[in-house]
Parts: structure tokens; C-alpha cells; sequence
């Protein structure tokens, strides 16, 4: 069995996080992930704290396993999350969309750990002198808000800027991803795209199909105009977006014409104007699985694949 200085770190079966992806990443989905082994990890997104409460609260009752929330650095009531993650005693914070600087010493004396979501080894770098106890490296392979650099190159230099363990992102959906990432330094992914056809993930059953038929080719990147570039299914939404992107239409009209979209898609299941986030391991998605069959499948795979590599060294 495959065991990292990560599931010592958390006190996890898997050194694997699933995705604190906004209207998806849920208690339901969250405890059944960490009842399989993993980190359940719940969306704090642009949730205020009463309703981040309420969230944390489902999760406790559904699991006794460590989970952890997803700040959004990017969220109007960021400070009142900040605080609720403390209060709620939430044993890991998963932050993205920002530097997490300001809030970090409070969280390490709360006796949180915090893992930053990292595009780049100068920022792994800064976030390990602030006290983080891991980070993310997230390739723009993944769904979501992405960075410049790919998961290929991006993991390897990260493990080579930190001591901390460094988890890998973006494009992981099976045993070969999780395989490859130990095999660039990696102690733990984090997936996202594969989850959303989890069981227990309750987003529309239109959302769950598009995955299920996506194709290689099939995600496109928009709102690189806007400076936070989005990696998206290509559909009626995302090709209006992306021709709209670089005409003459305002940068405000062009932010209003995403607002609510991943709402509709996940909820509403509007396959019209909803923005489906996915990355582009979407392709590799075939089939709806409980949260625990998705984990041993893949770390089977892993286990497998690592074993017998020696086969290719002479």
C-alpha cells in the first residue's frame, strides 16, 4: 500500500485531496472522500461564515475523519471565513485564488494546517517560510481558475524550492497520473475532475453526463483577457464567452456575463448558459463510481504501475 509523509502529516489512508471545487465540493462529497481514506475538503467559495457553519456542521455528522475547507482568498467575506475555520476548529485550510499571508499566523496558532494552492516555486517558496505545512502544485491542466505552467514542469521544480511536502494537481484522474506524480517528486495529488462523477456528489445529473462524454479536446481556456483564466467544457456559454472576450465589450460587461454560470451549471443543470469547470482529464472519465471506489481503483492502478517499473531499467 502506497503511504507518504502526507498521511502521516494528516492522519489520512491516502495521501490524496479531492478538489474544493465551488458549488460542488459539498459535506456529501467531502465525508465520503474522507470516509474512503483521502481529504475530504469542503468549498468555502463566496459562502459568509454562518453558511460555512452550517456546511462544516453536515460534514462533522457524516464523518469523524479529517476534512478540510477550501478558502478562497478572492471571497468578499474572507475574513469572517477566516475566523469561522478557527472557531469550527477545521483541522486543514486549502487556500487558493490569492497569497494566504495575512491570515496564516492566526490559523498555525490554532493549530491548523494550512496547504496553499501554488502556481509557481517562488510562491511554494514564500508560503513555506510562512509556516505552511504542505502545498499544492497545480498544473493548468486542471479545471477552474489556472496558472501558466503545466503539471509536468511545474511539480518538479516546486519539490526542488521546498522541504514541505508538495502534492501535485491538474490532469490527475486515474492509477498513471497518480503514478507520474510520485514519479516528479509528488508525495500526494490533490483530483478534482474525477470526483464530480462521484455518487456523492450531488451537482445536476446534465453536468455529470457532459463529463462522462468529453473528449480530449474537449475544455477550453477563457477570461485570460480579465487576468484569471477559467479552464471550462466547450459549450454554448463558454464559446459565446470566448468570442466575446476580445471585442470591444467592457472588462465589467465581460465579468457580468460569467457571473452565476458555474451556479446554473452544477444546480440548475442549464446546459445553455452554465459554465462546467473540468480539466482536461475530463477524457479520461468514463464511468460514475463511489467516492471510495474512485480512490482504491486509482491508487491500485498507482500501486501496480510503480511495481513494475523497474521493468524499463537494464
Amino acid at each position: 500500500m502506497i503511504k507518504t509523509p502526507v498521511c502521516e502529516l494528516l492522519q489520512i489512508e491516502y495521501p490524496l485531496f479531492q478538489g474544493g471545487m465551488a458549488w460542488v465540493s459539498d459535506a456529501s462529497l467531502a465525508s465520503a472522500v474522507s470516509n474512503a481514506g483521502g481529504l475530504g475538503i469542503i468549498a468555502g467559495m463566496n459562502s459568509n461564515a454562518e453558511q460555512l457553519k452550517a456546511e462544516i456542521k453536515k460534514c462533522r455528522q457524516m464523518t469523524d475523519k479529517p476534512f478540510g475547507v477550501n478558502v478562497m482568498l478572492m471571497s468578499p467575506f474572507v475574513d469572517e471565513v477566516a475566523k469561522t475555520v478557527i472557531e469550527e476548529h477545521v483541522p486543514v485550510v486549502i487556500t487558493g485564488a490569492g497569497n494566504p499571508g495575512k491570515y496564516m499566523p492566526a490559523w498555525i496558532e490554532a493549530g491548523i494546517k494550512v496547504v496553499p494552492v501554488v502556481a509557481s516555486a517562488a510562491f511554494a517558496r514564500l508560503t513555506e517560510k510562512r509556516g505552511a505545512s504542505a502545498v499544492i502544485a497545480e498544473g493548468a491542466e486542471s479545471g477552474g481558475h489556472i496558472g501558466q505552467l503545466h503539471t509536468m514542469a511545474l511539480v518538479p521544480q516546486v519539490c526542488d524550492a521546498v522541504k514541505i511536502p508538495v502534492l501535485a494537481a491538474g490532469g490527475i484522474a486515474d492509477g498513471r497520473g497518480v503514478a507520474a506524480a510520485f514519479m516528479l517528486g509528488a508525495s500526494g495529488v490533490q483530483v478534482g475532475t474525477r470526483f464530480l462523477v462521484a455518487k456523492e456528489c450531488t451537482i445536476s445529473q446534465v453536468y455529470k453526463e457532459k463529463i462522462l462524454k468529453a473528449k480530449d479536446i474537449d475544455t477550453i481556456v477563457t477570461g485570460n483577457r480579465l487576468g484569471h483564466p477559467v479552464r471550462q467544457l466547450k459549450t454554448p456559454f463558454s464559446r459565446k464567452y470566448a468570442n466575446k472576450e476580445y471585442t470591444d465589450i467592457p472588462s465589467e460587461e465581460l465579468e457580468k456575463l460569467g457571473a452565476g454560470a458555474l451556479r446554473r451549471a452544477a444546480r440548475e443543470g442549464d446546459a445553455q448558459d452554465g459554465c462546467f469547470l473540468a480539466g482536461e482529464c475530463a477524457g479520461l472519465v468514463k464511468k460514475e463510481q463511489t467516492a471510495k471506489e474512485i480512490i482504491t481503483e486509482m491508487f491500485g492502478e498507482a500501486e501496480k504501475l510503480l511495481g513494475g517499473a523497474s521493468k524499463w531499467v537494464k
